[in-house]
C-alpha cells in the first residue's frame, strides 16, 4: 500500500494512504493533507495516479517543492524518495517495496546445545558493528550515569525487540536521567510524563481544539498531539493515574497508533515506553493490573549504587561536571536493528526451551514442579514465551553473535517472568517473591535434548 509518511515538521509521525487518482497537500482544510505550516501554500501540491505508481505536482507555491534535495515543479516519486513543502519533510512508501538486510552464513561457535538446521542467518557485517555500537553506548552514557550498566543493557535489548519496560526502584536513583541519556545517545526525541491522579487520557494522547483560519475564518477543528507522541517516553510513577488513563497509554504502546475523533495516527518510530513505579509509597496508587503488567516485556529492578558507584556518584554531581554524551546511533539504524532481531533465526531447541520454562511456571501443568503448585497462583503466558525468545536474540546480536543459546534465554528469565508470575498466600507468608521463584525454576528446568525434541516434533 503506498503512502506518505510525515518525518519531521507539522504532522511529524503521521502516515497517509494514498487513494484514489489524486491527493493535495496544502494548508487549506479542503486539501486532503492538510500540513498548518506558514510555510506551506493553501493549494501547494498535488499528487496524481499515474501508470500505477504517483506523481507529485507543484501548483505554483510560494517556496516550491523540494524532492531529495532539489526544486521541481513536476517529479516521478520512488520509494523512500523525500519531499520537502514548507518546514514539513514527507517521505513516499511503495507497499511493494521491502528493504530488508542481505542475508549472510551464521557464524561458527562452540555450543552446549544439539546443533539443528538452520536458515540462512542475517548480515553477519551488521551484527559486528552492533557489537561495537554497544560499547560505545555504554561509554557514552557513562559520561552521565555511573553505574546501572545492567539495567542499560536491558533497555537496549528491549528496544530492539519493540518492547517496553516498566522499572521499579526507589526515588533518587537516576532513572529519569539515565532513560534522558539514553535518548540522547541515540538521537531520539524525549518526553517525560508525571503521572497523577487527575491526569486524563487526552493529555497523553491530545486533544481537538476549535482553530480559526487567519485569512478564511473559517473554523475547524485542529488534533493537537500529545506528548506520547516521541520515540522514548518516561511514563514517571504510572502507578499514581487512574485505570482509564493507564490504558490509553497501554492501548497506544501494543498498536503504535492513537485514535482520536475517527482518525488514526501513527506513533514515530522506534517508539519505546519505559515506565517507573515506587516500590515503597503504595497509598493512593492504582496498582497496574495483570493484562496491562504482560503488556511490558521486561520489569527490571533499579538497585542502589555500590559503594564505590556512590562515591563517584557524590564527586561526579558535586563538582564540575563538563562531559556531554555524543550519538551513537539514530533512528533509522535503530529501526534496521530492530529488523535484524526479527530476522536473526532462531533453532527449534531454543524456542523449545523458552516454551518449557514458561510453561513450567503455571500450577495447573502437568509438568510444572511442586514448588510452583505451592506457591504460585498464575503462572507466565504464551506472551513470556515469545519475550523470552525475542530477548535472547537481541542479547545474541548485541554481543555479536548469530546464534542463539541457552545462556542468552536463561540470562534474560528474570526480568521477562518476574511480573508474570504471581506467588499465593502462602508463599507470601514464607517471604518467597516472584524473583525467588524463577531462581528456583532456572535450577528445575532442564535444557531439551535432542530426544526430547525429536519426540514433540513426532507428535501431531
Amino acid at each position: 500500500m503506498q503512502r506518505l509518511e510525515v518525518k519531521k515538521g507539522a504532522n511529524a509521525g503521521t502516515s497517509y494512504v494514498l487513494r484514489g487518482d489524486e491527493v493535495t497537500i496544502g494548508r487549506s482544510p479542503s486539501s486532503t493533507i492538510r500540513l498548518d505550516d506558514n510555510g506551506v501554500s493553501r493549494q501547494h501540491a498535488r499528487l496524481v495516479r499515474e501508470d500505477g505508481g504517483w506523481t507529485i505536482h507543484d501548483l505554483g507555491s510560494r517556496n516550491a517543492i523540494l524532492v531529495n534535495g532539489e526544486k521541481s515543479s513536476r517529479a516521478r516519486l520512488a520509494h523512500g524518495d523525500k519531499i520537502k513543502i514548507g518546514a514539513a519533510t514527507l517521505e513516499f512508501v511503495s507497499g511493494d517495496s521491502t528493504i530488508l538486510p542481505a542475508p549472510a552464513a551464521p557464524e561458527a561457535e562452540t555450543r552446549s546445545e544439539p546443533a539443528g538446521e538452520k536458515p540462512a542467518a542475517t548480515n553477519l557485517d551488521s551484527i559486528r558493528k552492533v557489537k561495537e555500537a554497544r560499547q560505545k553506548i555504554f561509554d557514552e552514557v557513562g559520561k552521565v550515569i555511573i553505574g546501572q550498566t545492567e539495567v542499560v543493557g536491558h533497555m537496549l535489548i528491549a528496544l530492539l525487540c519493540r518492547g517496553h519496560c516498566l522499572m521499579v526502584g526507589v526515588p533518587g536513583l537516576a532513572k529519569t536521567l539515565m532513560v534522558r541519556t539514553l535518548a540522547s545517545v541515540l538521537d531520539f526525541d524525549f518526553k517525560r510524563i508525571q503521572f497523577t491522579p487527575d491526569l486524563m487520557p487526552a493529555d497523553i494522547t491530545g486533544t481537538d481544539v476549535l482553530e480559526e483560519d487567519s485569512q478564511t475564518r473559517e473554523r475547524v477543528f485542529k488534533f493537537i498531539r500529545g506528548p506520547i507522541f516521541t520515540n522514548i517516553l518516561l511514563a514517571d510513577e504510572i502507578n499514581r493515574t487512574p485505570p482509564k488513563t493507564q490504558a490509553a497509554l497501554l492501548e497506544a504502546m501494543q498498536e503504535n497508533k492513537v485514535t482520536a475523533s475517527g482518525y488514526t495516527y501513527d506513533l514515530p518510530q522506534p517508539f519505546f515506553v519505559l515506565a517507573t513505579q515506587n516500590p515503597i509509597e503504595q497509598e493512593g496508587t492504582y496498582p497496574l493490573p495483570e493484562a496491562q503488567l504482560d503488556r511490558f516485556m521486561f520489569q527490571l529492578s533499579v538497585e542502589y549504587p555500590a559503594k564505590a558507584e556512590e562515591i563517584a556518584i557524590v564527586k561526579a554531581t558535586t563538582g564540575a561536571r563538563a562531559e556531554t554524551p555524543s550519538v551513537v546511533l539514530g533512528a533509522e539504524e535503530v529501526l534496521g536493528l530492530q529488523e535484524i532481531v526479527r530476522r536473526l533465526p532462531v533453532s527449534d531447541y531454543i524456542v523449545a526451551y523458552a516454551a518449557t520454562l514458561a510453561r513450567a511456571s503455571r500450577p495447573k501443568d502437568a509438568d510444572a514442579p511442586p514448588f510452583i503448585k505451592d506457591y504460585v497462583a498464575w503462572g507466565a503466558g504464551p506472551r513470556a514465551t515469545q519475550c523470552l525468545v525475542l530477548a535472547a536474540k537481541a542479547r545474541a546480536i548485541l554481543a555479536g553473535r548469530v546464534n542463539v543459546s541457552a545462556r542468552d534465554v536463561r540470562s534474560v528469565a528474570a526480568i521477562v517472568l518476574r511480573h508474570r508470575i504471581f506467588t499465593n498466600f502462602q508463599a507470601d507468608s514464607e517471604g518467597i517473591d516472584s524473583d525467588g521463584i524463577v531462581a528456583r525454576l532456572l535450577e528445575a528446568v532442564k535444557e531439551p535434548n535432542e530426544k526430547d525434541l525429536a519426540e514433540a516434533a513426532a507428535k501431531p
